[in-house]
This record gives structure tokens, C-alpha cells and sequence, in this order.
């Protein structure tokens, strides 16, 4: 049976609604791409805390989970992702902890980033 992970990411938008990106360290899987802030739910976790604890370690930063926008499978050869969007509000200041760098882009211009595989889905599925 196939592996299936669990993945959640935030869809930060601020209020010039311009959503939040982050750039995967180069070295790490994925590095140098973009992607939405976020990680592997943890046993017994719900999507709402691993969200608040995913975006607390990698930009010390605290949200509230508002809703969750849909969801998405991307293979890979690790495994399938099925990655969980969840639109988020930033209650403090970002700190990067893990990220190369982060950037607010307009939707409209998300698509001029790399992004990894699995979260161009949630830009084709959700955001446009």
C-alpha cells in the first residue's frame, strides 16, 4: 500500500491581499522552490494545530487558522503528499527559522515563482 503524507500549508494573505511565499533552503528536499508555510501533521494532530505549531517552528510566528480551502495529491517518489491548505491570519511578526527568504505576491502573479510540485495544485485548484 502506497505511503500517504499528510501536509498542511498556510494561505497567509495580508491585508493588500497579497498571499505569503516561502523559499525551501537549498540543500533540503525541494530546495530553492517555493512554497506555502506549513508541514507533516503529527499523530493525532488536527490540521488546526499542526498549522499552529508548522508555522510557530518555521517563522515564529503565530496564526489563526481560519478555514480549510481544499486539498491536493502530488506523488512523489517518496510517497503521495495530500497537502491541506488552510487559509490563515497572521496574528505577530515572521521570523524565518527554516526559510531562505519569504516575499507577499500578488495571486495574480504566484505563477512567476518555483514552486514545489504539490503546492502549484493549490494555486490551480484555489487561488486563481
Amino acid at each position: 500500500m502506497e505511503k500517504i503524507i499528510k501536509v498542511v500549508a498556510a494561505v497567509i494573505e495580508n491585508e493588500k491581499n497579497e498571499i505569503l511565499c516561502t523559499l525551501r533552503p537549498i540543500g533540503k528536499i525541494l530546495g530553492n522552490n517555493w512554497e506555502f508555510p506549513g508541514g507533516k501533521l503529527e499523530k493525532g494532530e488536527t490540521e488546526f494545530e499542526g498549522i499552529k505549531r508548522e508555522i510557530k517552528e518555521e517563522l515564529n510566528c503565530d496564526i489563526e487558522p481560519i478555514e480549510i480551502i481544499g486539498d491536493a495529491y502530488h506523488k512523489y517518489e517518496r510517497g503521495t503528499v495530500n497537502i491541506i491548505a488552510i487559509k490563515c491570519k497572521q496574528l505577530s511578526p515572521i521570523k524565518l527559522n527554516e526559510h531562505d527568504a519569504c516575499i507577499w505576491l500578488e495571486r495574480k502573479n504566484l505563477k512567476s515563482l518555483v514552486w514545489a510540485p504539490a503546492d502549484i495544485e493549490i494555486i490551480d485548484k484555489f487561488l486563481k
